[in-house]
């Protein structure tokens, strides 16, 4: 059987829990396997062109998926090696102390976690050192217990800097934005990161940003142990004779066999893929004796902003560099006493940007619009909810039903926001929801609990039903708190590859 073994073990999917899985266990030795759909992204002028990413979708998927309601939507997603950090915005944020237990929302109650910020906190550390993580402790007031950045935070434009201070003498308490970004103020001449405007939803042309292709495939392939396939897309997992675990996988490309087997291809793709692995003792999915697997699905409520202020032209480039948790934990309003949630600095939109998203918009007014306004991104927690699920249709295809919950908490954050930017002059302030198809932070189909009846996984992000096969992206989340969810996969990926470590070297899989 040994010798008929690919790999120790498979890592299927290569983003934030994948790519950042293989860099941890690489110096271990164990032979390991990384599977991407996909392939590299092409490095090309298109990654800094708006029209190309915004507009074209380059370099996002073009498949369909269907709603609850069985209608079809293009998501906001894309196949390349590194996941969708290739998109992100780099904002790194660790969850607070609270997120891990049971919190009061309008809309209901979070569960809590089978773990705590304590168990989380060095595996933080070490996530922030590998992804080049800017920032300033103790500048966040509602900031968990922590160490020192590993590198100083970004500093703030002039429009910024000056807004910063209008917000303070508010009563706010606006910090700064933790970022994974290889920025080099000291020495700019021969710093990787340029503060270029093509950084929030855009690749790096100049591989400065701290994705997963960079800081977590690209240091694992050093390891001779470590190798990478590209373009195998993974159709189901293949169950072993003795019906304990899995024996491998079965991709678009053949067969594959190793001792233990990760999925790690995003919350929706793993449980699609669970789904997909159904066979006789599994007729509901493979792991998914609880009938949880696909479910609790939750994806931020997100509005971006756009505040403008006529008599001022923002002439800032780099502006993703201010957050502010003011209404993180309570809304300040004793009539509704509830958390509302995250505020932090978009990317600057560009005319161009403007343009290539709303193209009916007459470009002057995109052009004036995007040269005037300081730009921002709101963020409330989604609660679980079972009917909210990731499905199979009877084609194979996914199907995506989700009614988010805390729309009225989202509504008061936006309300709250305006009023404040409206106090600090500007007059006129916009916002825009995200739809389903705004995947990106997409958590909790296969959530982690001590009870194999109501979860998934177990606390190491085990499945219940098989011993050999683990979830490592944000399925195993069973809250999403309000914060950016990417720096928490990475760090629990570190934590869950000490853990597979120390099992093999006490012969779990001999």
């Amino acid at each position: 059987m040994a010798a008929s073994l690919d790999a120790d073990v498979i890592i299927i999917g290569s983003g934030a829990g994948g790519g950042t899985l293989a860099r941890a266990l690489a110096p271990s030795g164990l032979s390991i396997l990384i599977l991407e759909r996909g392939d590299y992204l092409p490095r090309e002028w298109g990654n800094w062109d708006p029209h190309t990413v915004f507009a074209e979708h380059r370099y996002h998927t073009h498949e369909q998926w269907h709603d609850g309601g069985g209608q079809p939507f293009t998501p906001v997603t894309g196949y390349h090696v590194g996941g969708n950090t290739k998109f992100y915005g780099a904002a790194v944020l660790r969850r607070r102390e609270k997120d891990f237990l049971p919190r009061r929302h309008r809309d209901g109650l979070t569960p809590a976690w089978p773990i705590s910020y304590a168990d989380l906190a060095p595996h933080y550390d070490q996530a922030e050192a590998w992804y080049f993580t800017h920032g300033k402790a103790g500048a966040d007031p509602l900031e968990p217990p922590r160490g020192p950045f590993a590198f100083p935070p970004f500093p703030h434009e002039p429009i910024l800097a000056t807004l910063e201070q209008k917000l303070r003498n508010m009563g706010l308490h606006p910090f700064p934005l933790p970022l994974a970004l290889q920025r080099q103020d000291e020495d700019p001449a021969h710093s990787p990161c340029v503060r270029c405007p093509t950084c929030d939803g855009f690749p790096c042309l100049l591989h400065a940003k701290g994705d997963a292709e960079v800081c977590g495939v690209t240091p694992a392939l050093a390891h001779a142990n470590v190798r990478l396939l590209t373009r195998h897309r993974v159709l189901r997992l293949l169950r072993g004779a003795d019906g304990k675990g899995v024996e491998g996988v079965e991709t678009d490309q053949g067969a594959l066999r190793a001792r233990v087997v990760v999925l790690a291809a995003g919350a929706v793709h793993s449980a699609a893929i669970l789904l997909a692995s159904a066979d006789a003792t599994a007729p509901q999915g493979l792991a998914n004796s609880s009938d949880q697997v696909g479910r609790n699905y939750m994806c931020h409520l997100n509005s971006a902003c756009m505040a403008l202020k006529a008599a001022q032209e923002n002439t800032t480039v780099f502006q993703k560099t201010l957050a502010i948790n003011d209404f993180y934990d309570d809304s300040g309003d004793p009539d509704y006493p509830y958390p509302l949630g995250h505020i932090q600095n978009l990317g600057k939109v560009t005319p161009a940007l403007l343009h290539a998203q709303q193209p009916l918009l007459p470009i002057p007014v995109s052009a004036w619009t995007a040269s005037h306004s300081v730009d921002w991104w709101l963020t409330t927690e989604d609660l679980p909810d079972a009917s909210n699920r990731v499905t199979l249709d009877s084609d194979g295809h996914i199907r995506l039903a989700w009614q988010p919950k805390n729309r009225e908490s989202h509504q008061h954050l936006c309300a709250q926001w305006r009023r404040i930017l409206h106090q600090a002059g500007f007059p006129m302030v916009f916002f825009q929801a995200m739809d389903i198809s705004a995947t990106a932070h997409q958590v909790g189909t296969c959530r982690f609990g001590e009870d194999p009846k109501n979860s998934v996984l177990n606390p190491w992000c085990k499945t219940h039903d098989l011993d050999n096969l683990y979830v490592v992206d944000a399925s195993f989340m069973p809250s999403i708190s309000a914060v950016n969810p990417s720096l928490t996969i990475m760090a629990n990926a570190i934590r869950v590859a000490a853990h597979l470590a120390e099992r093999f070297k006490t012969g779990a899989w001999a």
